[in-house]
């Protein structure tokens, strides 16, 4: 059965109304809320009406190739489409096609650029991926943005690392929202406080101000208001202790002593990395060789040395009490990974042959996944509805989006997230950042209410 407007929620046909008079627009959703089934209505609803000949869609690599051409059949089969990954050849047979919907991972986007195509509809799904317009992809469609008198953005987590990262996302929808100039956009909401750095800090109601500005462009759903559609969701730190001798010595010293090595940390950035994977367990060394074939060359090999399994001893209870339920564990070292894959043989990782069907089928007891794997939009609801961060990202976005793969609309139970957190150590930290820009994004919402 293909879908229709009539199988929308209330707040997505809103949404899809808000596209329907907006030329450009951001629909600014929680991860989950059902925005690609929103705009995808929009779109067909464009081309039928002769709005838009064409749509170019842009997005993470996995969702342009797994995602869209799903959500497509279901909620618009009436659209042809072409998804032009993989290889230049088959990239090029895709552009050479008379698709309605044109599919494209923003890898290629420059390359994309360079290319005789026609399209006058332009969705980025994840809009975030836009943020910097300095960078080479941004520069590249820039010239083109022209030729696209519709252009709309989908994100669940505008804000998540900052308010400055709003300007570029703005000017690649609509340049008169907050200008041209991201110099001029500094000068008017921040304060220059370290000009060797060039960093900036948004002035007193700057984030009020900017989301003031943006708000008639933008399609605010808040979580209350699909809360009914979601199951709740439950984050909660589980907090252990480990051997904290070797760990106080590398965060003192930023150098230590392990099996005749001498581990080092040339700067504060390295050494907060070192400390993470002391939490997790162990810890890089990298050694220099030179290389035999290039003389005055070297090479570089980088080697885990295991300090305790403490935090593993945590996970082995957490699967224990929650008696074995179907659970993704998400990592972020391969280290990490090797050893779960040691101690867990039944665990599959997320690039496996069809291992996201197999999840969603409930074939899969421990999915293994990294944060930047976890790529936005992707369905992984009906496999499970318990997630484990073996170890947490920096980044709110990724944390959100990682989570967002269970808790989404079409997920049947509530969903229990857990953060192994060693006590008084650098897990502590990151958790407590995650809160702080986490307040960011509430904030944001509440100006753009």
């Amino acid at each position: 059965m293909s879908g229709s407007f009539e199988l929308l929620r209330q707040y997505q046909k809103e949404a899809v109304h808000f596209l329907g008079q907006q030329n450009k627009a951001m629909i600014l959703a929680p991860v989950g809320a059902g925005k690609t089934a929103i705009t995808l209505t929009a779109m067909k609803q464009a081309i039928e009406s002769k709005r838009v000949k064409r749509f170019l869609v842009v997005a993470p690599k996995r969702v342009a190739v797994d995602v869209w051409p799903t959500e497509i059949s279901f909620w618009a089969n009436s659209l042809s489409f072409s998804v032009a990954v993989g290889a230049p050849k088959q990239r090029l047979q895709a552009l050479a096609t008379d698709s309605d919907v044109l599919i494209i991972n923003y890898e290629n986007l420059q390359w994309l650029c360079e290319q005789d195509f026609e399209a006058d509809g332009l969705v980025f799904d994840e809009l975030t991926k836009m943020k910097n317009p300095s960078g080479k992809r941004f520069k590249a469609l820039e010239k083109r943005l022209p030729s696209f008198g519709v252009r709309w953005g989908l994100t669940g987590s505008f804000t998540s690392n900052g308010l400055e990262d709003v300007f570029g996302q703005c000017k690649v929808i609509d340049a008169a929202l907050l200008g041209r100039s991201k110099g001029a956009f500094l000068q008017q909401y921040f304060v220059l406080v370290n000009p060797d750095y060039g960093q900036w800090l948004p002035r007193p109601s700057s984030l009020q101000l900017v989301m003031e500005r943006i708000k008639p462009a933008t399609y605010l759903l808040e979580k209350g208001e699909y809360k009914d559609v979601v199951p709740p969701l439950n984050v909660v730190p589980l907090y252990g202790d480990m051997p904290m001798g070797d760990y106080k010595e590398m965060k003192n010293q930023m150098a230590i002593e392990l099996e005749g090595q001498t581990v080092e940390a040339v700067n504060s950035a390295v050494v907060t990395s070192k400390l993470q994977q002391m939490t997790s367990g162990f810890i890089y060394a990298s050694e220099r060789i030179a290389d035999p074939t290039s003389p005055g060359k070297f090479k570089f090999t980088k080697q885990g040395i295991w300090l305790h399994d403490s935090k593993f001893q945590m996970l082995d209870d957490t699967l224990e009490e929650n008696q074995q339920a179907n659970t993704i564990v998400v990592y972020n070292y391969q280290e990490e990974l090797a050893e779960l894959q040691r101690r867990y043989p039944q665990a599959v990782t997320f690039d496996a042959p069809e291992a996201i069907k197999r999840w969603n089928d409930g074939m899969i007891k421990i999915l293994l996944l990294h944060p930047k794997s976890a790529g936005h939009g992707l369905n992984l609801q009906h496999g499970g509805h318990h997630i484990i961060f073996f170890s947490l990202p920096w980044s709110l976005e990724l944390f959100e989006q990682t989570i967002g793969r269970l808790h989404r609309s079409g997920q049947k139970h509530a969903v229990w997230c857990y953060c192994l957190v060693m006590r008084k150590t650098i897990d502590e930290n990151i958790i407590g950042a995650l809160k702080n820009k986490k307040g960011i994004s509430d904030i944001a919402i509440e100006a753009l209410r």
